[in-house]
């Protein structure tokens, strides 16, 4: 029910100033839902699925059987020089194997003799074999185990696809929640130098002070309105960013509306929602990392091709063995003594090319080997640095929090001596200034929290089932 309320806020939206109506919350873990289910990147890695399943299809497709159908005649000047029909129908199988009928019928005054047979045709059942090159491995098997290969491989890199456009979705999110932050400081630091502006006009009005004492109160006026509207600037710009992000059904994408504003309250979300909460580094098993299974069957690819290389330097030996029968539908009617069968025999002097070959597929396997071993320490290195920041993260929140709380307390205790006349407009800007700085920090530092949780969802390359 609030998603639907969302999707029709955002369509309604122009048409509502921003004054009148209410604020509307698009928390983390939604905003991610949408990413993963509408975003055309998301929808296109699972095209890739689909390509890896249509490609074991056709794969499979080399070991449909099929029919052959051959007829030939030629008539001139009143004579039949010949008639030809020759049907064929082929099992392709595993090992090298193909199960075959023939049906020849063949006429003609100027037939070949090794063509002659009865005048109600001939038919023919046998098998031919592969006993060199291509018994244990040829092209169809090879297509096929590649085939399965690629399809899990597909799974791996849509895994990875996914992964990455939540990952830069989440960076976007995070952007967004540091400009309104930023933002709201400036708003509320605005409302207080308004109001001593305020105050030390009147006060020169009425001789308490000089007159040019307002200055001072003024310039820290126009200072917080530049800044507050180079924020807003900012935060349009990443209002924007996160757009990019943003689709519904029917490939529409969507613009935040100014009354849409971020749940400033992320941290507590983002482990469950990236679902890297409770895993702990020794939790963490390297091998089931989807770009090293996707490299791993790259390799399984490649095994099978090289075991195919080399077997085209055997020679080429084909043998053949067919019953002949007048009378197919009597089984007894296949006997021995009539057949029809053959040999050949085919193999190049120098096998350069067969070599060349089987060299070429060995590199592209120690290339390939080469790139798992790089990148299995490169993630697993990337991760332990990633698990380290973020246990200094903790320390440096920590700080930070205690740096912004000691200087709001010497913010107040500058205010009170001011009030007291004890102090300056000019060392109360200053503690404020000081105190604006420390608060963008946090913030800052906090939004490096979060990217390094990112990275760490990213490195993991979880996918979350529960958006």
């Amino acid at each position: 029910m609030r998603k639907s309320v969302l999707l029709l806020v955002f369509f309604t939206m122009s048409l509502v100033s921003a004054q009148d109506a209410d604020a509307l919350v698009l928390n983390f873990k939604e905003y991610l839902g949408y990413v993963k289910k509408f975003h055309p990147i998301a929808k296109q890695a699972e095209l890739s699925l689909s390509n890896g399943q249509a490609n074991l299809i056709k794969a499979r497709g080399g070991f449909d059987p099929n029919i052959e159908v051959d007829y030939d005649r030629k008539r001139f000047k009143n004579t039949e020089y010949y008639d030809r029909f020759n049907a064929t129908f082929r099992v392709p199988t595993w090992y090298g194997i193909e199960l075959k009928g023939k049906f020849d019928r063949n006429e003609g005054a100027f037939l070949n003799p090794s063509e002659t047979v009865p005048v109600d045709g001939l038919f023919s059942a046998g098998v031919s074999v592969s006993v060199g090159q291509g018994l244990w491995i040829n092209e169809r098997m090879a297509i096929l185990k590649q085939a399965k290969f690629f399809r899990e491989q597909s799974k791996a890199d849509r895994d990875l696809l996914v992964n990455q456009i939540l990952y830069e979705a989440s960076l976007a999110y995070f952007e967004w929640v540091m400009a309104f932050k930023e933002t709201s400081i400036y708003t509320s630091y605005l409302t207080n130098a308004r109001i001593r502006f305020e105050g030390t006009k009147k006060r020169a009005e009425s001789g308490d002070i000089a007159a040019i004492d307002t200055v001072e109160a003024k310039i820290a006026l126009q200072n917080r309105k530049l800044s507050l509207e180079q924020a807003k600037i900012k935060l349009t710009k990443r209002s924007l960013q996160l757009s990019n992000f943003l689709w519904v059904n029917n490939e529409i994408p969507i613009e935040i509306q100014p009354n849409v504003v971020p749940d400033i309250e992320i941290g507590s979300q983002i482990d469950a929602t990236l679902e890297i909460i409770g895993r702990p580094l020794d939790s963490f098993t390297i091998e089931n990392h989807p770009k090293l299974k996707s490299l791993g069957y790259k390799i399984d690819g490649l095994q099978v091709e090289k075991k195919l290389k080399a077997n085209k330097l055997l020679p080429k030996i084909d043998l053949e063995y067919n019953f002949l029968t007048e009378t197919p539908n009597r089984i007894n009617s296949f006997e021995t003594e009539e057949y029809k069968g053959g040999v050949r025999f085919r193999m190049p002097l120098f096998l350069r090319k067969e070599r060349g070959d089987l060299k070429l597929a060995k590199y592209k396997l120690q290339d390939a080997q080469y790139e798992l071993d790089n990148a299995e320490v490169f993630i697993r290195n990337k991760i332990l640095a990633i698990y380290s920041e973020l246990e200094s993260f903790d320390t440096q929140n920590d700080l930070i929090d205690e740096i912004v709380s000691n200087y709001e307390t010497l913010l107040k205790a500058e205010e009170r001596k001011f009030s007291f006349g004890e102090s300056s407009l000019f060392l109360v800007n200053s503690r404020e200034n000081k105190l604006i700085d420390a608060e963008l920090k946090q913030i800052a530092v906090k939004n490096k929290f979060y990217y390094t949780k990112a990275m760490l969802f990213n490195s993991l390359a979880v996918i979350p089932e529960s958006l």
